[in-house]
Order: structure tokens, then C-alpha cells, then sequence
């Protein structure tokens, strides 16, 4: 098998160029190179050679070489004209998401040298009439924005694999009147192969109860040092939270879990004398997401934005919106990972603004770009909600954390569809722009998506 792993290790292309021996064969090998070459550059592990299919027998060796080497994607290169047989045959056999690559060529009279273009619109139209979903780039093979396009689609193809087999961890259940939180077992199985795993609260209690008391003075210690006023709060429920935090994070080591979605009150408040918020806050913090109010869907549109940025992610509650000012303000408790925190504000330890125990993380979010998303239930069927907008420099608007953002499509906008739609509570952020890849990933899934 020709293998050739560079960085990123966790995007595994399938390399088929496909060509037809009719045509101009040297041309073809020349742009299929060059295609190889950059992306070899870009960092990719690919997987199949350079050298050209161009019959049944040699799509089925290909097709044996990529089954053996879990892709992630397939990226076919039209290296020249071919009917859609061999692609058909690829993508019956491999159910990766299956990116096409076609080539311009010089129109300077004579002979028509490959005639990419027209193979991939066979390609496309085969594909279509079976119901397999596709992308496709018609570039020279070098071109900066094709490669650019490639690069979201690849992360995204990463991104759904991954998905399957992965293992939520829900605490508890969601709080009553908070259908926002409903959870899909079969669905989310079904359209996103992952499990979701209940575990109850009174027997995680008694393991929060035992926790190390060497590791709880530890992790305060580090606590004092990193959020100011840490002394201040009640230092008995402070370390609740951190044995809480201590227990959620060997939980979901032990269960294999990606993520949490915690049923944060009021047993938290009432049997163990703690808030859960800011055990959430550094889990999340620590790239393992978790949502407050059992809220599933929240923690994976968390998890999906936090592989795709490499940062932590955050769920959060809109709770205001200034139509005049073209504002709205993002707010929850005191669970947003401290990584978020604006670079001039020092984070500090507090308590929860309605039931006044610790312990919760404050600060204003920093400024910059960011990226809105939410795996949405609303209308009993899967949709990825998907937004951008720029996270202001403010100061806090409320207790525990909060931003001011301005929205791209405007807030008066994103409040009519957030209300109009009956959208859910929680919507998840991430900075940086991601909303090319999440655009791929949701046709990857079958999901619809809703413009924020």
C-alpha cells in the first residue's frame, strides 16, 4: 500500500485519479502530480498512488487498498474524460464523503486533451440519479482557493468520522419545561453514529463525596493563583466544585466519554452544597465540552466546533438583543472554559447569582471573531443552525460571564429567526471562523441548515 502520512494525522484521504487511455495520458499523469504534490504539502495523509485508474480491475484493487486504510474522504481526480462506471462502482463500495477534482486546460486550438470537465459533469449527474452526495472543484491543481475549499471539506470529512462511536455522557435529566434539552437517543445514533450514556445523579454524588482530598487542595491551590477573589467565596462549596470537577473528569476518562451534558441544578445546590459551573467550565476548558441542564445537543455542537477550531468551545444563552445598536448579549452562570477570558480582565471566583453558593468562573468574553452553531431539534427533525458575528470588547454585562457580539446578518435579523423558528436556548461558540465546514459537514450528515 502507498501510504504517506504528514501532518494532520487525522485527515485520511483516499487518492483516486481516474482517467480514460484515449486520451492524452502524459497530460493527465502531469496535472494528477501536480494535484498529488500540493497536496503533500498541505499536509494531508494520503492514501493510493499517483498512477492512473482506468479500468474495472484496477478500481476494484483501489477500492480493496482504501477499505483496508479507514479513510476519512475520497477525493477522485478527474485526471481526463471517463463515463461515470468506475466512480459509481468507488462510491457504492466506500460510504466516505467524496470530494471530485477536475482540471481546466488550455484552449488554444487542436485536439481536446483530457476533457476533464466533461467527466465530472457525467460524474456528478450518475452520482445525483443514485442519491450519493458529492463536492467538486474544477481548478488547476495548485489553485490557492480550490485548496482552501479542499481544506474545509476535509476537516469536515475528519469530523464526521470521528463522530462515529462517539460516547456522550448525560448526568442526570434535562430539568422539566426545558424540551430545549430533549434528547434523541435513536436519532442522534442513526444521523451522527453516536451513543449517548445515562448516568444517575445520587451515585455520582456519593463518588463526588470521595474524592482525593491531596488532588482537591491541589487544584484549589491552582485556583487561588488563577481566579481573583478565590478566598473570598465560601471555601467549603468552592472545593464541592472541584471534587465535582475531579469526578466529572475521571468519569469521562473511564467511560471513554467525549463530552458531558450535566443536570446542574437544583441537585447540585441542594444534595452536594456546590455549583456545577465551574467543574463544567474547566472541563470544557480541557477540551472535554460539557453543557449545563443535561442539554445533549448543546455538548455536541461544542464537541464538532471544538474539533474543528482545536480550541474550546462554549454554550451560552442569548439573553438580550439592542436592535438599535445592532447588538445582542451571550451570557450563562459562570461555565465558560477560562481560555475565553478577555486578555485585560483578570477571571474571578463567584457564586451563582440565584442560589448564592460557588463555584462559578466570571469574566467578559474577548474580543474577536467568532462562530454560532447549534445541532437544532426545533422542528423534530435534525438541523445544524450555523452563524458568524464579531465578539465585542465589553465589559461584563451581568454576573458570571457574558459578550456583547454583533451578529453578520444583524440582530433584529438573528431575533426573528431565533424566535420565529422557535430555536433552542443554547447556541454554541467558537472563535474563528467555521462556517465553511460546517456547511460540509451538514450536507455530509443529511442535515438541513438554518442561516443564523
Amino acid at each position: 500500500m502507498n501510504v504517506i502520512r504528514v501532518f494532520p494525522p487525522d485527515i485520511r484521504i483516499g487518492f483516486v485519479p481516474i482517467a480514460r487511455p484515449t486520451f492524452d495520458l502524459d497530460l493527465a499523469r502531469a496535472v494528477t502530480a501536480q494535484l498529488y504534490a500540493a497536496l503533500q504539502s498541505a499536509g494531508y495523509w494520503l492514501v493510493g498512488s499517483q498512477e492512473l485508474v482506468m479500468d474495472g480491475q484496477a478500481i476494484d484493487a483501489r477500492i480493496d487498498e482504501l477499505k483496508a486504510a479507514d479513510i476519512d474522504m475520497i477525493l477522485v481526480a478527474q485526471a481526463s474524460f471517463a463515463d461515470s462506471t468506475m466512480i459509481l462502482h468507488l462510491a457504492r463500495a466506500i460510504p466516505a464523503p467524496l470530494l471530485m477534482w477536475a482540471f481546466p486546460e488550455d484552449q488554444v486550438g487542436g485536439r481536446l486533451r483530457i476533457n476533464s470537465f466533461c467527466g465530472l459533469n457525467l460524474a456528478a449527474h450518475g452520482l445525483r440519479r443514485a442519491g450519493i452526495g458529492y463536492d467538486f472543484r474544477y481548478a488547476a491543481p495548485e489553485d490557492p482557493g480550490a485548496l482552501a475549499k479542499l481544506k474545509d471539506f476535509a476537516i469536515a470529512a475528519a469530523v464526521k468520522s470521528r463522530l462515529t462511536g462517539t460516547r456522550i455522557g448525560r448526568l442526570g435529566e434535562h430539568p422539566d419545561g426545558f424540551d430545549t434539552c430533549l434528547v434523541n437517543h435513536d436519532g442522534l445514533r442513526a444521523r451522527l453514529g453516536l451513543e449517548v450514556v445515562g448516568y444517575e445523579l445520587a451515585p455520582f454524588f456519593e463518588r463526588v463525596k470521595a474524592a482525593d482530598p491531596t488532588k482537591v487542595k491541589a487544584l484549589a491551590d491552582a485556583m487561588s493563583g488563577a481566579l481573583a477573589g478565590f478566598s473570598d467565596v465560601d471555601a467549603g462549596a468552592a472545593k464541592g466544585t472541584l471534587r465535582a470537577y475531579l469526578s466529572l473528569e475521571a468519569l469521562a476518562r473511564e467511560e471513554n466519554l467525549a463530552g458531558m451534558a450535566v443536570r446542574c441544578w437544583p441537585e447540585f445546590f441542594t444534595d452536594l452544597g456546590c455549583a456545577a459551573c465551574g467543574a463544567m467550565s474547566l472541563l470544557s476548558d480541557a477540551m472535554t465540552p460539557c453543557s449545563c441542564e443535561a442539554d445533549v445537543n448543546g455538548t455536541i455542537t461544542q464537541l464538532i466546533l471544538g474539533w474543528i477550531s482545536g480550541e474550546p468551545a462554549f454554550g451560552s444563552d442569548i439573553v438580550a438583543f439592542d436592535v438599535d445598536a445592532d447588538e445582542a448579549t451571550l451570557w450563562h452562570c459562570g461555565l465558560a472554559p477560562l481560555s475565553m477570558a478577555d486578555a485585560d480582565a483578570q477571571p474571578e471566583a463567584t457564586i451563582h447569582s440565584n442560589r448564592r453558593l460557588p463555584l462559578l468562573m466570571q469574566f467578559p468574553l474577548k474580543p474577536g471573531r467568532v462562530t454560532i452553531a447549534r445541532l437544532s431539534e426545533a422542528t423534530g427533525e435534525f438541523r445544524l443552525v450555523i452563524g458568524g458575528g464579531e465578539m465585542l470588547k465589553a465589559p461584563p454585562a451581568f454576573t458570571g460571564t457574558s459578550g456583547r457580539i454583533r451578529f453578520d446578518s444583524g440582530a433584529a435579523a438573528v431575533m426573528e429567526t431565533l424566535l420565529g423558528q422557535g430555536l433552542e436556548h443554547h447556541v454554541s461558540i467558537s472563535y474563528g471562523d467555521h462556517q465553511a465546514v460546517l456547511e460540509s459537514l451538514a450536507g455530509m450528515l443529511g442535515l438541513s441548515v438554518l442561516r443564523l
